[in-house]
């Protein structure tokens, strides 16, 4: 059975910073193309960040670029989204996502974790 599990989450300031985990089990993160997403209130869901099988394969959506950064951690089984620089219109609830495409897991992946709530305020 796969599960995602995120942390970090939690009140920020803006211009300050947070450090989202995902630990996995039943899957291997380095086996996965793994996803960030980020639904804020009254929102649909959007794509944030991915990493594929390699460290050197990222990609962000253009409003997070040179603020976020995902990571992997394969010996802990874990993802990271390090963010600096917050504004208040990163609020929202941040979820883990998995799928063995790079490309699909930005549509359609395979596996969701719950979610942790980030607020930046103003």
């Amino acid at each position: 059975q796969v599960q995602l599990v995120e942390s970090g989450g939690g009140l920020v300031q803006a211009g300050g910073s947070l450090r989202l985990s995902c630990a996995a089990s039943g899957l291997k993160v380095s086996s996965y193309a793994m996803g960030w997403f980020r639904q804020a209130p009254g929102k649909e869901r959007e794509f944030v960040a991915r990493i594929g099988w390699s460290e050197a394969i990222t990609y962000y959506t253009d409003s997070v670029k040179g603020r976020f950064t995902i990571s992997r951690d394969n010996a802990k089984n874990t993802v990271y989204l390090q963010m600096n620089s917050l504004k208040p219109e990163d609020t929202a609830v941040y979820y883990c996502a998995a799928h063995r495409n790079f490309i699909v897991v930005v549509t359609t992946p395979e596996y969701w974790g719950q979610g942790t709530q980030v607020t930046v305020s103003s």
